[in-house]
């Protein structure tokens, strides 16, 4: 697909590691920031929008999306070091790569990022993280973009920053880049971390079926997973949807799944946990576009 140009009725399942969801009214691959502020200043992008990544955390309903969607993982992408101790990530680069050049520089503390299967624009968003770290522990400023295309240079104290949740203090403005600041360590180390958390996540996770990432976010003093689990939902499937046996808290397609079965088991385990247990788990995965039957 050509940067920089706008196609129409472009099927999302293409774009998300669910494979699943409707058509966007217009998609969009950008090349780099200059492009896209351009574009935004121009008025040639038609609202509302949404940025995504790997589509990772995402679940495009069957309706598709009105709107443009923009992806920035195969344009605006870059990670560099900046003096003295910065990595410059920006928002399209995946996590993993992130994690990757960040142990091969010399740093620690940011194998986390390997196990976290979307991209830094996300990341930001959601303040993702896991195993003991969250993405925003590590962030020194960012850059951003407003729906005018003009960039903004903000510092972490602008945002109100909690577990899984990030909401500027200013107006709506997109995330484009970030400066993370890791302390120094060793190369090795660093590198083993990866592997070994890379091993853990592939023991422990459905990482062979297209699944959203973890669903819910963890309930104060609980963990999702579990509470799951002991409401006997593991296996648990509406159409093609089936909350995982190797991992309640990841919904996986079986294969033929819409987005309308995985929003209803969403729905469903919600609601079994709540009467079982009276916890209303919330979703860590983003619900976009609309139903089938939605005018």
């Amino acid at each position: 697909m050509e940067q920089n140009k706008i196609y129409q009725n472009v099927p999302l399942r293409d774009f998300n590691s669910w494979r699943v969801g409707g058509l966007a009214e217009n998609f969009l691959i950008c090349s780099d920031k200059e492009k896209l502020a351009e574009l935004l200043r121009a008025k040639k992008i038609p609202q509302p929008i949404t940025f995504i990544g790997l589509g990772s955390n995402t679940l495009f309903r069957d309706g598709g999306y009105h709107g443009t969607i923009i992806m920035l993982h195969k344009g605006i992408s870059e990670v560099k070091e900046e003096p003295p101790d910065l990595i410059y990530a920006e928002a399209g680069l995946s996590c993993s790569k992130l994690s990757k050049f960040a142990a091969k520089s010399g740093y620690k503390n940011c194998a986390f990022f390997a196990g976290i299967p979307g991209t830094v624009g996300g990341a930001l968003a959601m303040n993702a993280g896991c195993y003991g770290f969250e993405t925003w522990n590590f962030v020194k400023q960012v850059l951003t973009i407003d729906m005018d295309g003009h960039q903004h240079i903000r510092q972490k104290e602008e945002f109100e920053i909690n577990y899984r949740y990030v909401e500027p203090k200013n107006k709506k403005e997109f995330f484009l880049a970030a400066w993370l600041e890791f302390e120094k360590g060793n190369k090795e180390v660093s590198e083993q971390e990866i592997k070994s958390l890379l091993f853990t996540r592939k023991e422990s996770q459905p990482l062979n079926w297209p699944t959203g990432g973890s669903t819910f976010r963890n309930p104060e003093n609980h963990y999702a997973a579990k509470l799951i689990e002991e409401c006997q939902l593991k296996g648990y499937q509406i159409g093609g949807a089936r909350v995982s046996e190797k991992h309640a808290n990841f919904i996986i397609n079986t294969g033929d799944a819409s987005a309308d079965d995985i929003e209803r088991l969403i729905i469903h385990i919600q609601s079994e946990v709540y009467k079982s247990k009276n916890i209303h788990l919330e979703t860590e995965v983003k619900i976009i576009g609309n139903k089938l039957n939605d005018h």
